[in-house]
């Protein structure tokens, strides 16, 4: 078994500008770093779309400054 590393909170980088939506290519909005290690980027809509799913693979997240992704509260709501 190979054991998975979490990255520390606030160790997540920032979007760069030419992040794209892994879904449909539109400016990424947020990152997630799944439980296995990988990323995801998501633009805001899909974000948003598919918050409840992303909630239950993402270990940690980093959102553009000027989103609010509606799964940061469901992601503070499941680590209590």
């Amino acid at each position: 078994m190979t054991p998975t590393l979490t990255p520390p909170a606030g160790s997540l980088a920032g979007l760069a500008a030419d992040e794209r939506c892994d879904r449909c290519n539109a400016a990424g909005k947020l990152r997630l770093t799944l439980a296995g290690g990988g990323e995801l980027v998501f633009c805001g809509h899909h974000a948003n779309r598919y918050a409840e799913d992303l909630v239950k693979i993402a270990v940690q997240f980093s959102a553009d400054p000027e989103f609010t992704w509606r799964g940061a509260n469901l992601m503070s709501n499941s680590s209590n």
